[in-house]
């Protein structure tokens, strides 16, 4: 069996627990995959951050904000929508006129194809 498929199949429940809630914790859980649940209140933001070499999307849950991509305009999000964050991205999301925004993200390294 190869690497990818000796990972156990999971059902994950974000509902419930802490603001921040890791999902998926990366290796050996997985082959490199993170994710969680982010909620954050009325004026709350998660801090500037890096991608590094890897790939983020953000599934927006609940509420409306911001998210912040350097060297981009701000990206108004609201619920009901995905946002795409390349790799190698300064970025901050934050909530605007809302109680409320909570959101899934999901991390993954960036493959390089392999030289011939």
């Amino acid at each position: 069996m190869d690497k990818a498929n000796d990972k156990e199949p999971r059902v994950l429940d974000w509902l419930g627990g802490k603001a921040y809630l890791p999902l998926l914790p990366g290796p050996p859980t997985t082959c490199g995959m993170r994710s969680g649940r982010v909620e954050l209140r009325a004026g709350e933001e998660i801090g500037e951050h890096s991608t590094g070499d890897h790939e983020e999307v953000l599934i927006i849950l609940e509420g409306k904000g911001e998210v912040s991509v350097e060297g981009h305009k701000p990206l108004a999000i609201r619920e009901g929508q995905a946002v795409y964050i390349p790799p190698r991205s300064k970025h901050n999301v934050r909530t605007v006129d809302s109680p409320l925004l909570r959101y899934i993200y999901v991390v993954s390294p960036v493959s390089r194809p392999e030289a011939p």
